[in-house]
């Protein structure tokens, strides 16, 4: 609309203009249909209800409660994010027709098998649903094969609340003799998810006796706590450390021994599993211990390893320690020249989103010097060669025993998988997104959520943490 050679604007002042009445007006413009608003309004992350994010995410599917199944529903959650895992699983059907693996037609091996298949089938679900899944078949199977995870509590009338960890072990103990591809090779399960740890028992009392060394397959670390422990390293130590008394036969009597353990060999997947629970015999009940124990994102173990393994995997040590450093230099030049290009700008709610976004950053030109892996540890497919790891999924406890409270599974999302990562004004930053699986209820949250994790009040806190080698590609 013009008035006298000048644009009439929104917040033109009509009383400065000298309008009498019949003055006429130009109005410019072309002749058409007005433009309609979007047949679908546009919605952004903060206004959307969960299941709305959840579709726009493309969050993975959950596992339905079948009655204080919490337990199985989180550690399960956390296996699935072993790749390996899913890929032996899915050779389950021409293994069994060929018959390898397992302890020729026994029973046990047959409920073994029978296990391997339900998860096999319940992995292929939930990565196909959309909403969560009931896994009926697969409790069924694992309380055949434990019938304590069958239990019912006679004053609730329902099923018991049981112990994570234990599920945890049961299931890799059952796919350990399932998941073999044949009578002398190892299983999956032994050579992406199982150590070997050499103990020295020594007793002061008795120098002149020689100390007894034993080597065995291990599964988890111990992270003992006390009152001294506020780092998972510290309670790992402990666990590898420890005075035993029991009888000397050069003495003729008891006497204390040195129980030294050492790691001659890191599996893939290392799984840490916290000794938060305790006898309480005033109240018949395993009593929960709420310290704070602080774990990391980024977790290495070399010190716990023998000196010979120490020394085949300092190169790629040393590698992984550069490239890290460099990748950081790289994020944190990032972000500054992100700063400044908005204040150049002038515009500080730019600068807020750019804050407010995922940080992520393309590190491609981030490089280490080359250096040589010590051909044993090349040549031992699962191995660990760094001794260097990272957090890829977390289960945790809330609540004051062992058979009450609920569990949680918290699985690292990998970048590039899945749904996009939430972004936008007032998303924070993050390095990784996670995905919380309350059961059948999945959300997603920061780093900052999972090390919040570590105990020391009434919140979830971390009962078993999975560990990953440190890629070195």
């Amino acid at each position: 609309i013009l008035v006298k050679g000048g644009q009439l604007k929104d917040d033109t002042d009509m009383s400065t203009l000298g309008l009498k009445e019949n003055a006429v007006l130009m109005m410019m413009g072309t002749v058409g249909e007005l433009p309609k608003a979007p047949a679908t309004q546009t919605k952004f992350i903060e206004d959307m209800s969960e299941n709305e994010v959840a579709q726009a995410l493309a969050i993975p599917a959950g596992l339905v409660n079948l009655g204080n199944t919490c337990y199985m529903n989180a550690t399960l959650q956390c296996l699935k994010a072993v790749t390996e895992m899913k890929e032996a699983l899915d050779k389950l059907k021409t293994q069994s027709s060929g018959g390898g693996g397992g302890s020729g037609g026994s029973q046990g091996s047959s409920v073994h098998k029978s296990l391997a298949s339900s998860l096999k089938s319940l992995f292929e679900q939930l990565n196909e649903s959309g909403e969560g899944v009931p896994p009926m078949v697969f409790l069924h199977m694992l309380r055949q094969m434990s019938p304590k995870f069958g239990e019912v509590d006679p004053r609730a009338g329902g099923y018991r609340q049981q112990d994570a960890e234990e599920c945890w072990n049961e299931i890799l103990t059952s796919l350990d003799q399932s998941l073999s591809p044949g009578s002398n090779e190892p299983s999956m399960i032994e050579k992406y998810m199982s150590g070997t740890m050499v103990t020295t028992w020594k007793a002061d009392d008795a120098p002149e006796e020689t100390p007894t060394v034993n080597q065995e397959r291990f599964r988890k670390l111990d992270c003992h706590i006390d009152s001294s422990v506020n780092y998972v390293s510290q309670g790992i130590h402990k666990g590898l450390e420890q005075v035993i008394e029991k009888r000397s036969e050069s003495l003729g009597r008891n006497a204390e021994y040195k129980v030294v353990s050492r790691i001659a060999r890191l599996p893939k997947y290392l799984t840490v599993a916290y000794n938060r629970f305790f006898w309480k015999a005033s109240e018949s009940v395993e009593a929960k211990i709420v310290k704070s124990v602080k774990f990391p994102l980024d977790l290495d173990v070399s010190e716990f390893c023998t000196p010979e393994l120490q020394d085949k995997m300092r190169p790629a040590k040393q590698y992984l320690r550069e490239l890290e450093d460099k990748k950081a230099l790289e994020r944190k030049l990032a972000k500054r020249a992100r700063y400044e290009k908005d204040e150049e700008e002038g515009g500080k709610g730019s600068s807020e989103k750019a804050a407010g976004s995922s940080g992520d950053v393309e590190m491609e030109s981030a490089e280490a010097a080359p250096f040589e892996l010590d051909p044993e540890l090349k040549a031992d497919v699962g191995c660990n060669p760094s001794g260097v790891y990272e957090l890829i999924g977390v289960v945790t406890h809330i609540g004051r025993t062992a058979n009450s409270g609920h569990y949680i599974g918290w699985v690292r999302k990998e970048k590039g998988v899945g749904g996009p990562e939430p972004s936008g004004k007032g998303i924070p930053e993050t390095q990784h997104w996670w995905y919380k699986f309350d059961d059948d209820n999945v959300s997603m949250v920061t780093d900052s959520d999972i090390l919040r994790l570590c105990g020391g009040g009434d919140w979830h806190t971390a009962y078993v943490t999975l560990y990953r080698a440190k890629s070195l590609e």
